[in-house]
């Protein structure tokens, strides 16, 4: 267990706690009653007040991808191995990252995603285990992944992020190759700047 870096309080202004996870790189902080009272209340994730702001202020969102999305994106290809890509993972502090073949996209996969698959265990546990070959990111990752084009408003983003339970939503071009991608800080930092 880590120790939290960030506590939001039910007193706080819900945009100040946002920007202070955002500087923090922290997707989710709990809520205690006070600064004094310190008694559990809950938890603050980005994903509760992206979907906050779609209800209530959709005109926050309503920039193009282009303008929020990273394009330095690390990615891997079907064929690395799970344990390379969950060291990439880790080094990087990365939940999820997108799986590239011949420059286009043809999956994502998680953290959540190795971890649920079980194949990520034998080859950390050792060399000379049952498993000869490493097993590869082709076995665990999602195919079809929900991708959108550079022009798509941030709002439509928000509410595939909301509906679907994603925390990345790739951005390609008309031909599948990868040109970005989003996550929910990306889409919570433009909203706070908005303020």
């Amino acid at each position: 267990m880590a120790d939290t870096r960030h506590v939001t309080s039910i007193e706080d202004d819900a945009y100040s706690a946002i920007e202070q996870m955002i500087k923090l790189d922290e997707w989710c902080s709990p809520v205690v009653n006070s600064g004094v009272d310190k008694t559990y209340r809950g938890v603050l994730g980005l994903d509760n007040f992206i979907e906050a702001v779609v209800k209530t202020s959709p005109e926050k969102l309503t920039k193009p991808v282009s303008t929020i999305m990273s394009t330095n994106v690390i990615c891997c290809s079907p064929e690395d191995s799970i344990e390379q890509v969950w060291r990439l993972m880790q080094e990087h502090s990365l939940s999820g990252v997108p799986v590239v073949k011949k420059e286009k996209l043809v999956g994502m996969v998680t953290q959540k995603d190795l971890l649920d698959s079980g194949k990520i265990l034998p080859g950390f546990e050792s060399k000379k285990g049952r498993f000869r070959a490493s097993p590869t990111v082709s076995m665990v990752m999602k195919e079809n992944v929900v991708a959108v084009e550079p022009s798509i408003r941030a709002i439509r983003v928000a509410k595939v992020m909301i509906s679907k339970d994603i925390g990345h939503v790739p951005v390609t071009d008309e031909k599948g190759r990868l040109l970005g991608i989003v996550d929910r800080e990306d889409v919570a930092r433009l909203i706070v700047k908005r303020a």
